[in-house]
């Protein structure tokens, strides 16, 4: 850990050198302080006066804020599920349950509205990265008029940090050609350790540390991201008092768990084994009468009915029933594991004696449950992302290995509805509360007493920027870095600390994602029936007048079970046009629910439209797929340039993806091999019959791509301009290389695309350089929509 402590004990100390105290002010930085010294022809004629540093308002807490990743209502034991969360328990007995706290059924937007206190439509994020367009409620370009409360507390004394996910930065700016001013270090956060994207593997994660790509310890066969993040947060939090005893810090902990893949240690694994053989209706009873004796939901709440499409528990024979338990005990495991590292480092803060003046806010879910596994779960995800069906006879021998490292695992869409348990619908869905209402508790032992209290105020996800900036006793700026700023639209929480039963200060509130539309007032709800459900990747969608409405009295029907809309269409007429005020006022408009469309990259800046030739150096790694050359549905040459020492050499020239989807070229013992890996179902070798002598060659694989949509075709090997091997391929990955793997040359980072070799496999003779050289292949029609829809569904998954 010597090496964590050196870099942040950096990083803070030229943060306390270059800030300067001034008092609270409406504009940040606040303008430089007059000399107040004096100053004459000599330093003994002359009275010193040194800018003092910023203090943050006395008595300021320290900020821990956690925000885990597709977690339903029902899923943590903290409100009623069977997932033992034994810190957020802890968190809630010495503070708060809110029990009607709501995100935005999606990722990205809900920690767009999280970090900066707007709408996620007005923070310029109304839909995931990938599927950016050309509206400004849509571009997924953060505007500088909605600042993050990372920025307002860094000018303000706080010394910051954010660790795990970033789901945040524009999908042709996540590269390392940049910008960076969308990265967490360009948005007020001082130091970030975590990765970039919808998801990682927990085994092998992307990992950045700023800006900086690094690599886990490829020999640790005990490494874990989820640990090693909270080791990096206690030593940060650490270094952090022992370099800046006075000064507050600010903590954001975003772990990529219960995210696919669900991943865990064996350990945590077996400790829910049997726990869900009951099924997923069942557990659905379990937790919806756990969540009334808890007091969670009141006495007279309803359990709503299985959404249409979601398979009874009893209709599975005995094998899908044993996987699917298995998967859900996976999931579980992760979880809890997760929450488990959280305590760690509450126990850190603790032991320094700053538990008591630190504010805890622990969102459990970005979302709701996420129901994209399908009707059975998914071993790899990159199969269905592809439209490769799995071999359910493959699953169930390889069951044991689920949450382990040679998986990409996600459980079905059943678990995902008892998660979300009691409400319907799940991740996706913003109209109903199975995809928005998401379980929260707060902390803060020197200012709440109602320990063990249950909130049921109405509150949203831009409500935490507000309620941080009043425990902190910091204003909201009218201007942050010369640019003016947009007002907060959330409202602070902090009023409800001591009032049980103080009247909800967000009294409305709309929800919007792929046109399913809500709109809160006052207790009553109006909202799109979801005409495509979440679980099914391919669908053509509706016309968007076309969308039937409910109405729901949420004053008396906590769930949302009972449809009021035939008997009272003049409360839903009043909320339909409500609907559309708040869609003009914050940038919902224009309402779009295409999918295939959106995921076009020429919807987007990018790095790579209009090339057809690249050039790598060795060295050149983690370049992701939306900066790479695209080889998909198409034919292309690969040209490595090397020069070969006496004893020969093998090793990495290039390489895109990993172990559950992409291709390899590489030298092995000598000889010159290409490795397509079919998402896992399938792997092709092409190779060369002979192994290369020392001196300098040209090696170069040939593939002719046999046309349409995710088809074979035939690879040649030549080195010196001579055929040395040739094979087929007959299938390929249409729509999707690598989920959060990247193209590599020279060596091979995060996991092997081959069990040839172990990474990095760097190549031990002399690289020059490699070109790729791309041949697109013209589709149909029907294939070029059946591509966008693929592309559209594997983006929606992160």
């Amino acid at each position: 850990m010597n090496g964590i402590v050196t870099r942040i004990a950096l990083s803070l100390m030229l943060s306390m050198i270059f800030t300067r105290q001034l008092s609270a002010q409406d504009v940040l930085p606040r303008p430089e302080p007059p000399f107040g010294g004096k100053i004459g022809r000599t330093v003994k004629e002359s009275v010193k006066d040194f800018p003092k540093p910023v203090e943050a308002p006395k008595g300021a807490p320290n900020i821990l804020l956690i925000l885990t990743d597709d977690v339903g209502f029902g899923a943590s034991s903290t409100f009623g599920g069977p997932i033992p969360t034994m810190t957020m328990d802890r968190l809630a007995n010495a503070g708060l349950r809110y029990t009607q706290f709501h995100t935005t059924a999606l990722c990205s937007p809900t920690r767009a509205a999280l970090l900066t206190g707007r709408n996620h439509h007005s923070a310029a994020t109304g839909i995931i990265m990938e599927l950016a367009t050309g509206f400004p409620g849509y571009n997924s370009l953060q505007p500088k008029s909605a600042g993050t409360f990372a920025e307002i507390l860094k000018q303000n004394g706080y010394n910051t940090s954010w660790y795990g996910k970033n789901h945040n930065v524009p999908d042709w700016q996540n590269s390392q050609a940049g910008p960076f001013d969308l990265w967490p270090t360009g948005l007020g956060f001082e130091y970030f350790y975590g990765f970039i994207g919808g998801d990682t593997s927990q085994w092998n994660p992307a990992l950045f540390e700023g800006t900086k790509p690094i690599e886990p310890p490829h020999d640790d066969k005990n490494y874990f991201f989820d640990k090693d993040m909270a080791d990096h947060t206690i030593a940060w939090i650490r270094m952090q008092h022992a370099v800046a005893p006075g000064k507050p810090f600010l903590a954001y902990y975003a772990p990529g768990t219960a995210h696919a893949p669900h991943h865990a240690p064996k350990e945590w694994i077996a400790k829910f084994k049997g726990k869900f053989d009951q099924g997923w209706d069942k557990q659905r009873e379990e937790t919806f009468a756990r969540q009334k004796q808890m007091g969670i939901i009141p006495p007279n709440a309803k359990l709503t009915a299985r959404s249409e499409g979601i398979p009874p528990w009893d209709s599975l024979d005995a094998d899908h029933k044993k996987v699917a338990a298995h998967m859900m005990e996976v999931y579980a495991a992760a979880l809890a594991h997760a929450d488990y590292q959280m305590g760690r480092i509450l126990d850190a803060i603790e032991a320094q004696g700053e538990l008591d003046n630190t504010l805890v806010i622990y969102i459990q879910g970005d979302n709701g449950a996420s129901a994209e596994g399908g009707m059975n779960g998914l071993l790899n995800e990159m199969t269905v992302f592809n439209a490769i069906p799995e071999d359910f006879k493959e699953v169930l021998r390889r069951m044991n290995e689920l949450g382990g490292p040679n998986t990409f695992n996600h459980y079905p869409v059943g678990w995902a509805h008892a998660m979300d348990t009691p409400f319907q619908w799940a991740k996706q869905i913003a109209s109903h509360w199975g995809g928005t209402r998401n379980g929260m508790v707060i902390s803060w032992p020197a200012r709440i007493k109602d320990k063990g209290g249950i909130r049921p105020q109405f509150h949203h996800v831009i409500d935490i920027m507000p309620t941080i900036l009043e425990a902190a006793g910091v204003p909201a700026p009218t201007s942050i870095n010369g640019v003016a700023q947009k007002p907060i639209e959330g409202v602070s929480m902090v009023y409800s600390f001591d009032d049980a039963k103080a009247p909800s200060k967000h009294t409305t509130q709309y929800f919007e994602m792929f046109a399913n539309r809500g709109i809160y007032h006052d207790g009553w709800v109006a909202c799109t029936t979801p005409p495509i459900a979440p679980w099914v990747s391919i669908a053509k969608p509706i016309d968007i007048n076309d969308y039937k409405w409910e109405l729901y009295n949420c004053n008396d029907d906590f769930s949302e079970a009972d449809n009021l809309a035939d008997t009272q269409p003049a409360k839903l007429k009043e909320l339909q046009d409500l609907f559309w005020t708040e869609a003009a006022k914050y940038n919902v408009l224009p309402i779009d629910n295409s999918r295939v469309e959106r995921f076009d990259v020429t919807n987007r800046p990018s790095l790579t439209r209009g090339r057809d030739e690249f050039t790598y150096y060795p060295g050149l790694v983690r370049i992701p797929e939306g900066a790479a050359p695209d080889t998909k549905n198409k034919s292309f040459r690969i040209k490595a340039e090397v020069a070969i020492p006496k004893g020969g050499a093998e090793g990495m020239l290039l390489t895109h993806g990993g172990r559950f989807s992409g291709w390899g070229f590489y030298l092995l013992k000598g000889k010159p091999v290409f490795h397509y890996n079919l998402a896992s179902v399938a792997h092709y070798n092409i190779t060369g019959k002979d192994t290369l002598p020392p001196g300098t060659h040209t090696i170069v694989f040939d593939f002719k791509y046999d046309g349409g949509l995710g088809k074979g075709g035939a690879g040649t090997m030549l080195v010196d301009g001579k055929p040395v091997g040739a094979g087929r391929i007959e299938r390929t990955l249409p729509f999707r290389l690598s989920l959060d793997e990247t193209l590599d040359c020279g060596e091979d980072t995060g996991t092997p695309v081959s069990d040839d070799y172990h990474v990095p496999f760097k190549f031990t003779g002399d690289l020059k350089q490699v070109t790729i050289d791309l041949t697109p292949e013209p589709l149909s029609a029907d294939d070029e929509e059946t591509l966008k829809a693929g592309e559209a569904a594997a983006g929606l998954s992160e």
